[in-house]
């Protein structure tokens, strides 16, 4: 039980607790397991599958977790529901910890069930449990380690620490922007009184598990040259929409729903005035201020908003007590304001249904449209996300056509080359079925794995690497064109030709294809 000022719950039965928590991950699992496999595979799943059937400890662009996790979901066959049940499996366990976090902080029923309402349906936080990304993780793991530092902090067993430090490890092989939210957190426990808690050996402890079970993946990451750090800096510089720290923060309240971020605000207010868990209040501060500065994504700091809600809906529910209509018209309210996003957040719409529905969102939130995105890219006929889940077995099928009608001796010695991992993992993915050999390209970790012994002399140039020099090949002919309607503008109409007699070993060429950088 919190004291007055830490909250007004009562202790309740932790049969009772653990069963509303658990109904409302269930019902968060049936949501996503239904809505989640439409269109098809998205891009970077495909990638992640590839690199998982490699497993190594790290990767260009990812920690392993994430890769491992997609590949398994692939061990039996292709499946999208078997894959996207990964993220929703995530979403649900995010909900479950948001209604546990949510009695931490003196909550009753309400304020587990209206939590976890607004924890499933606050977009950022829904995108994550939709498709396999380095987010899903976190949408579970830093709500997690918030609740086992906010018992050690309300006087539990300080040997806590060990599965904090676990739960953050894992975390790391998964993203690395955990990183800045145990720095905020760290700082702001140093910050406030509650810094005895770091003065036990059991924290240093919960440091060093963290750091062995990340440290594999450091170590490749240097062995190879700190590749991550290359491709964050160059989408800074080139890619990446900078925004100032005002316009920053209103992006917190853009990916949250700006009719759901009265909760998480109401939340923060709280934390900040609680003297016990005031330093996860001034943590997420932190959090927005590293990320913000460093010109970060917006949704980077995303999976730290179920604290935050959990927080929030205690309040509201000591707010509205007395009167037994508010509730429910909020619960009512805050399901209709989140059903209004789902089509944007979830494959759940036709194609050319959604394609509307994003003309008309984009037109009535057309300031808000442009302040959210994360890049420059051009849009098409659907949003990025749903784009990218488009054209791929396609690309497969029209790659193979032009590798089987090859002369044999020519076949037997060809290689297929694509412009960007996204084109090579599908094609890699899908190929098996066509007898494809194995893809290379200049992107991210297709190019640590090189040539794969293929001389160059008969070459399937995916989207036109060939013709960035245009004497590396005697003879370059145009096979045929790709149409992906449905795709995002660069992946339609590209060419896939047919590239002869190389004037340089492949194998000497390849350091000038090297390519690290975010699609």
């Amino acid at each position: 039980m919190i004291g007055d000022q830490e909250g007004a719950g009562r202790p309740r039965a932790a049969r009772e607790i653990h069963l509303i928590a658990a109904v409302a991950a269930v019902c968060t699992l049936a949501v996503h397991l239904v809505a989640n496999p439409h269109y098809g595979f998205f891009r970077d799943e495909l990638y992640f599958v590839i690199c998982g059937f490699r497993p190594a400890w790290g990767f260009v662009d990812q920690p392993p977790v994430v890769p491992l996790l997609a590949a398994a979901s692939q061990i039996f066959g292709h499946s999208l529901f078997l894959l996207r049940a990964v993220p929703a499996l995530f979403a649900a366990a995010c909900v479950y910890t948001t209604c546990l976090l949510a009695t931490e902080f003196g909550g009753a029923a309400f304020a587990e069930l209206f939590a976890a309402l607004v924890a499933a349906i606050t977009p950022v936080l829904m995108r994550f449990g939709t498709t396999i990304t380095t987010d899903m993780v976190g949408l579970w793991l830093w709500p997690l380690a918030a609740l086992c530092i906010l018992r050690i902090v309300k006087g539990a067993d300080p040997r806590w620490w060990l599965a904090a430090g676990a739960i953050v490890g894992v975390a790391l092989e998964s993203k690395y922007s955990v990183t800045f939210f145990v720095a905020a957190v760290v700082v702001a426990l140093l910050a406030l009184p509650q810094r005895r808690v770091l003065a036990t050996p059991w924290f240093f402890a919960g440091v060093a598990l963290a750091t062995i079970i990340a440290l594999p993946n450091f170590l490749w990451q240097a062995l190879h040259g700190y590749p991550m750090w290359t491709l964050l800096r160059d989408a800074d510089e080139y890619k990446n929409v900078q925004l100032t720290p005002l316009q920053y923060a209103a992006t917190q309240i853009l990916i949250t729903h700006p009719l759901l971020a009265p909760v998480w605000l109401i939340g923060l207010w709280t934390l900040l005035r609680r003297t016990t868990e005031r330093f996860l209040g001034v943590a997420y501060l932190l959090l927005i201020a590293q990320i913000s500065l460093l010109h970060g994504k917006h949704y980077y700091a995303g999976a730290v908003y179920p604290i935050l809600i959990a927080a929030g809906a205690v309040s509201i529910e000591r707010w509205t007590a007395r009167s037994a209509l508010w509730r429910p018209a909020l619960a009512a309210y805050a399901l209709v304001a989140g059903i209004l996003l789902v089509p944007l957040l979830m494959p759940v719409l036709p194609e050319r249904t959604m394609s509307a529905y994003d003309r008309v969102a984009q037109s009535m939130l057309a300031r808000e449209v442009t302040l959210a995105r994360t890049d420059g890219s051009t849009i098409g006929n659907l949003p990025p996300d749903w784009a990218d889940m488009h054209g791929w077995r396609e690309l497969a099928a029209a790659v193979a056509r032009v590798y089987h009608s090859l002369p044999p001796a020519q076949r037997a010695q060809a290689g297929i080359l694509a412009s960007n991992y996204g084109e090579a993992a599908a094609i890699d993915f899908f190929g098996a079925q066509y007898g494809l050999p194995p893809v290379i390209s200049g992107h991210n970790q297709y190019w640590i794995w090189g040539t794969r012994g293929y001389s160059g002399n008969v070459i399937i140039d995916v989207h036109g690497e060939c013709d960035r020099d245009a004497r590396l090949f005697r003879t370059y002919r145009v096979a045929t064109h790709f149409s992906n309607p449905w795709g995002r503008p660069f992946e339609n109409g590209f060419p896939i030709s047919v590239c002869e007699g190389i004037t340089t070993p492949l194998a000497s060429f390849w350091p000038k294809l090297r390519n690290y950088n975010q699609i």
